[in-house]
């Protein structure tokens, strides 16, 4: 056990550390920005809740499309297509880049896990 709680500690410290690297921020606030986005055009336009809203713009982007919801206004269906083609982009951009972000320092901690060639 002592192992996997050393592993789990690696993998978060690596997240962290990814978080605090510019490209994951950027990528992070970009997919939030066009997800707010997306959000307030199907509360106004489809008329759905908030919650509603960002829960399908979310599912949406990410593939994942479970079906509950769809739009139903013509506007709707053609902002989807465009916000689909768009945000697929952004969504793939956010992913692999956290990952590389991640992969990058957990590798530089399996290197050097005291952290002596650490730059200063």
């Amino acid at each position: 056990m002592g192992g996997n709680m050393a592993s789990l500690r690696e993998v978060l410290r690596a997240i962290g550390a990814a978080l605090r690297d510019g490209r994951v921020r950027s990528v992070l606030a970009m997919t939030a920005a066009i997800v707010v986005w997306a959000s307030i055009v199907y509360h106004f336009v489809e008329g759905w809740s908030w919650l509603d809203s960002i829960y399908f713009s979310v599912v949406a982007v990410s593939t994942v499309g479970f079906g509950d919801f769809s739009p139903e206004t013509a506007f709707g269906k053609i902002f989807t297509i465009g916000y689909l083609v768009i945000g697929l982009g952004v969504f793939v951009a956010m992913v692999s880049t956290i990952a590389d972000a991640i992969l990058t320092q957990y590798k530089q901690d399996r290197d050097d896990p005291k952290g002596q060639n650490a730059k200063r």
